[in-house]
């Protein structure tokens, strides 16, 4: 009974109404507030269900499993640079001492825009060996490189087999008869003594 009273002495003292007043202006309040709400929402909408955004659907519950990664065989410097992340309807890949990943599941750190976006579609084992993101540093030249340096490089070679599929290996370009031709026309011209001492 206490608490009633100090209550409304409360209500009397803050708002210089009696009890009997302050509780019926309350309650024509909360009826204009109910008015007013009304004229801006129609009863319809008022009594639809709440609106779901549509990722709460079941189907959006479990995302698309991954593609399946697929295997390329024997590939070409050349070839390799087509999944370099630019045709986002191919897999993205990238080769380590001759051997090709699918970096696809790794897309925000090996695509377009990500930090090691410069490796994809290369052969990039020198680069890795020591840690440079320079471009004559990426292609698979291990020549020179100390033990250290193959150490860091099989280490990175040992992260990729564990958390990327192996889908192909990297091959030289092929000779044709035609470049064959052109290379040995380069020679003579560049050696010409050479080429007259053959003929002789």
């Amino acid at each position: 009974m206490g608490f009633y009273t100090s209550l409304m002495e409360e209500i009397t003292f803050y708002t210089g109404l009696s009890p009997t007043a302050f509780f019926t202006v309350l309650a024509m309040m909360v009826v204009v507030y109910r008015t007013v709400s009304s004229m801006f929402v129609s009863p319809e909408d008022y009594n639809k269900p709440p609106v779901v955004s549509a990722r709460a659907h079941p189907q959006f519950d479990h995302p698309e499993p991954p593609r399946q990664p697929v295997q390329l065989g024997q590939v070409t410097d050349r070839e390799l640079r087509a999944y370099d992340g630019s045709d986002p309807n191919k897999p993205l890949l990238m080769a380590i001492k001759g051997q090709i990943y699918d970096v696809s599941t790794g897309r925000n750190f090996y695509g377009p825009g990500g930090p090691y976006a410069m490796f994809a579609g290369k052969e990039c084992s020198r680069a890795l060996s020591l840690l440079s993101f320079k471009p004559e540093d990426i292609n698979g030249d291990l020549e020179g490189l100390g033990e250290s340096e193959l150490t860091i490089l099989e280490d990175w070679e040992f992260k990729f087999i564990e958390k990327y599929p192996k889908v192909g290996v990297l091959i030289p370009e092929q000779r044709t008869q035609q470049n064959e031709l052109t290379e040995q026309v380069q020679d003579n011209l560049e050696n010409p003594n050479e080429y007259k001492d053959e003929t002789k």
